[in-house]
């Protein structure tokens, strides 16, 4: 192409350049081919001097501007790519010239980016290592459609934004600029200048794939991982496991306070696998389920204000060592699930909020795009381009790290447009009703996207309502989660064991209601950490009674728990009684442990945990009617429950539980068949604490029918406890 030399005097671009105001860099800056010849032109503020090197070399280049910019002129071009010789009072510096490469980005990448098809958008926006005509450095790329200019600020140019502008994709709202030499762990923002109301913002990176700890705000460069995984044996296995069938047991954990270290330090990601895993696996959990550990500046949000959707929080280490975490779970056969927000994001304006002067990844108006109860905002899922942003951040996590599932955090909030509002407060979708059609698309395409990406993967849904048909495929006109943790069951049981003993026989209905239900969703039973914070106590506070009767309710909670249909999820701290409400600030209370009763409570569910996993009814048909049957759920007067649990072979464990502390003798239930049971878990054993009142191994069920069962036997049941019966095969 041919361009007329641009004099300083009399072309605006210029000034626009020099006060950091231009829109196109690339036709003043870089390589120009002019009527008689070649021109190069830099601009450098901070140099003395500049010298082109290569051919021609030693080769001065003019200032033509006092504010720095330099000019060569030649008759044939430069080698590409040409270098530079920046001099400055105190330094020289040789660098290739941003502006001599050309762009990166493909067509067909950025075309499905605007469609909102662009699962793996991190490998295209944000901060790339790479090489590009063999000259080693970085290429920024990020969405700002509403951006007059957007520049790359750092620690490499002085933070400036007139340095080093950044070239626009035509109307597709991406700008782009490879810059040579920078090396990861550099430090940069975008400056955004606003195209409508001159407004001049300073970001960091939404693709960032590692940020500044807080309080610092910027995003770093990062280099290719070195981490080399050793699970392909564990992906390979969950593909094909059928996790509708398996055991699933989550171990729910705040990286930053199950401990620190005696100085208050974080343990780190390599200290977790030394640690915890151990831990975990001795008590016999299937999966660990991180609280959100992707950036946030926060330490009190405990990562569900998110401003790193791509980047692991650096609080506990870099992401190899993240990686190195997951990869030694997996090698351990321990599974490990990623809590994920999608549904709202925080204002702080260093972030997303407001991104380039407008509402991007919002909504304009707060009827739509902001949360009263959080005070954060919510994503507007009708943009394509946020779309590929959320479903590009779900990807990432499960590609780059492993990570065996999304839990998907606040689902109810996403569903309905008049969450948690008053009349006139929301604005209806296009039919008028209150369901949030763009966010169901977008939850749909997402669960496609992972079980289609992912095999074995999964997807929970932290979902409150009776929204139907959560964790059905989305080919039956389902969202497509895996499962839907069950807020109500949680709810109703923890309120009725909030009762005392004496009134529970009044509300019996808690706990019989949830069958109703139960086979609606593929449900998770979840006491998680929302139970345990915000003035709702620990598990063991509240249950009543004296310090005795505390711990055997709690005892029988865990009994009920895990004996009843449905996956399990359990708040660390839970397992061994932490008596005060869970603080972030500082780690579980072990000490406790050193206690009888504490100690009794982590025996019991370590127990129960490895009963739970190696007896195929009480996990095979967790989601079928087939796999539950009641013996007496009327019982209320004694506030006794009893039920069966069948495998897929017919197998099957009686459960009986006793919610008050009144020692049952001669309680009779029916059974199935006749002939000699035994008592194979009691919660009330003395080894947990108990009064070991029970039966052991001595019990015969006659041809007595009752409760419409052929057969029937008589049992001791303990006070505030819940026995598990096997039929000894003859």
């Amino acid at each position: 192409m041919t361009k007329t030399i641009i004099t300083t005097h009399t072309r605006p671009e210029f000034d626009a350049l020099i006060s950091g105001c231009t829109l196109n860099p690339c036709d003043l800056l870089g390589l120009h081919q002019f009527d008689t010849g070649w021109l190069i032109r830099i601009y450098n503020p901070y140099a003395v001097s500049l010298t082109l090197l290569g051919n021609g070399a030693g080769a001065e280049l003019q200032r033509v501007d006092s504010h720095g910019v330099f000019e060569w002129h030649g008759a044939t071009p430069p080698i590409h790519p040409y270098r530079i010789r920046h001099t400055y009072p105190d330094a020289e510096v040789v660098e290739h010239d941003p502006y001599a490469f050309p762009l990166q980005l493909t067509e067909h990448d950025l075309y499905l980016f605007n469609e909102g098809r662009l699962y793996q958008a991190y490998q295209m926006l944000g901060s790339q290592s790479c090489q590009v005509d063999g000259v080693a450095g970085v290429r920024f790329a990020l969405w700002a459609p509403n951006a007059a200019r957007v520049s790359i600020v750092g620690d490499f140019n002085h933070w400036d934004g007139r340095t080093h502008p950044m070239r626009a994709h035509g109307d597709s709202g991406v700008w782009e600029l490879f810059i040579p030499g920078i090396i990861a762990g550099s430090h940069y923002k975008y400056e955004i200048h606003n195209r409508h109301n001159d407004q001049l913002l300073l970001k960091s990176d939404p693709y960032a794939q590692s940020a500044e700890l807080r309080p610092g705000t910027a995003s770093l460069v990062t280099s290719a991982t070195s981490h080399i995984w050793n699970d392909a044996a564990w992906l390979t296995a969950r593909a094909g496991r059928s996790w509708l069938h398996a055991p699933m047991n989550v171990y729910e954990i705040h990286a930053g306070s199950w401990r620190r270290h005696p100085d208050g330090r974080f343990y780190t990601y390599r200290e977790l696998a030394e640690h915890l895993l151990p831990y975990v696996l001795d008590m016999e959990y299937t999966h660990i389920e991180l609280m959100p550990i992707s950036e946030h500046p926060l330490d009190e949000s405990w990562g569900y204000q998110t401003t790193g959707y791509f980047a692991p929080t650096c609080r506990y280490g870099s992401a190899d060592d993240l990686r190195y975490f997951i990869d030694a779970c997996h090698q351990a056969g321990l599974g490990v699930l990623l809590d994920w927000v999608p549904a709202h994001f925080p204002q702080d304006a260093f972030a997303l909020a407001r991104f380039d002067g407008t509402a991007l990844y919002e909504h304009e108006d707060p009827r739509l795009g902001f949360h009263q109860d959080w005070g954060t905002c919510i994503f507007n899922y009708g943009r394509n381009e946020v779309k590929s942003f959320l479903l590009s951040s779900a990807h990432y996590w499960l590609a780059e790290f492993h990570f065996d599932g999304l839990r998907v955090d606040a689902v109810a909030s996403m569903l309905y447009l008049d969450y948690s509002r008053k009349a006139g407060e929301w604005l209806p979708n296009k039919f008028g009703g209150r369901e949030n059609l763009e966010a169901i698309e977008f939850l749909r395409e997402l669960n496609i996207m992972v079980h289609d990406a992912f095999p074995g993967a999964l997807t929970l849904a932290e979902e409150s309502t009776s929204w139907p048909m959560v964790s059905r495929p989305v080919y039956l006109g389902g969202l497509g989660f895996s499962m839907k943790w069950d807020m109500g069951w949680m709810n109703d049981t923890l309120a009725y064991m909030c009762h005392d003993p004496v009134h529970r026989k009044h509300h019996h209905e808690k706990l019989t209601f949830g069958q109703l239900y139960a086979y609606t969703e593929n449900f998770m039973l979840p006491f998680s950490h929302d139970e345990v914070v915000h003035g709702k106590g620990s598990l063991i506070g509240k249950m009543p009674g004296d310090a005795w009767q505390q711990f055997a309710n709690l005892r029988l909670l865990f009994t009920y728990q895990m004996t009843t249909p449905g996956k399990k999820l359990n708040f660390m701290g839970n397992e061994f009684a932490q008596e005060r409400e869970w603080n972030s600030g500082w780690e579980l209370d072990w000490s406790l442990l050193q206690s009888h009763w504490h100690d009794s409570v982590q025996k019991l569910v370590r127990d129960i945990n490895h009963l739970y996993r190696d007896t195929p009814a009480l996990h095979q048909l967790d989601f079928s009617a087939n796999g539950f049957a009641w013996i007496d759920c009327h019982d209320a007067e004694q506030s006794v429950l009893s039920y069966i649990r069948y495998a897929s072979d017919g197998s099957y464990v009686i459960v009986v539980l006793n919610f008050t502390p009144v020692l049952r003798t001669n309680y009779r239930i029916g059974v199935p068949q006749t002939g000699s049971y035994s008592e194979i878990f009691n919660s009330d054993s003395t080894y947990y604490g108990g009064s070991n009142a029970g039966n052991g191994a001595g019990l015969s069920a006659d041809a007595t029918a009752w409760m419409g069962y052929p057969a029937s036997m008589t049992l001791t049941v303990p006070p505030l406890a819940g026995i598990i019966l096997v039929y000894n095969q003859p």
